[in-house]
């Protein structure tokens, strides 16, 4: 794979609405985007931790467990259905507090399906593992400032009312209701 169709590869799968993108969508939409840009080393910390061993030892680890990738999903699947309750269930937070925390975004990242697809398709290269790993680490902060930015840009639109706020966070719970049920049913063998 060249550099480019790397770089298109890693971008569009990040792009990609999920777990983690919803959170930072929420935080620009509730904290602004200045604020929100606080939640990308949390994101980028979550990848890394995941990607970094797949990448260097994931194909051996799943040749010995084959069951891993469902445990994975299984696991992914039931937290971003907590997650998904979670921004369904009205918060009593303070104004202008956000409910989307570095905590949360770290592990919803490190729980994202996407680490599997990094860690163990697009990035293992012996001759280009660094390359591979910062042009991923720069993706990720491009793509997750991107993802406030929308959200604090919805935000602002809206007046940080909590009428609009509270749709938005019903929609992301909705949507990520549907990304958990997938996650399941591919766990499950289904």
């Amino acid at each position: 794979m060249t550099m480019i169709e790397l770089t298109l590869a890693i971008f569009v799968l990040l792009i990609t609405p999920g777990p983690t993108n919803t959170l930072l969508f929420l935080g620009g939409a509730e904290r602004g985007h200045r604020a929100a840009l606080w939640l990308i080393p949390a994101e980028l910390a979550g990848y890394l931790v995941v990607v970094v061993p797949l990448t260097l030892l994931g194909a051996a680890l799943l040749h010995d467990a084959p069951r891993a990738r469902a445990v994975v999903a299984i696991a992914a699947g039931l937290w971003v259905a907590w997650l998904a309750l979670k921004l369904w269930l009205p918060q009593n937070l303070p104004k202008g507090a956000s409910g989307v925390s570095a905590g949360l975004v770290f592990t919803t990242t490190m729980l994202n399906p996407k680490a599997l697809i990094f860690g163990l398709v697009l990035l293992p290269s012996p001759d280009h593992l660094v390359a591979n790993l910062g042009l991923f680490a720069a993706l990720v902060v491009i793509v997750a400032a991107g993802w406030a930015g929308f959200g604090a840009w919805l935000g602002g639109m809206s007046g940080h009312q909590s009428g609009p706020m509270l749709w938005f966070r019903r929609g992301a719970s909705v949507w990520l209701s549907v990304v958990s049920l997938t996650l399941l049913a591919k766990g499950l063998g289904a």
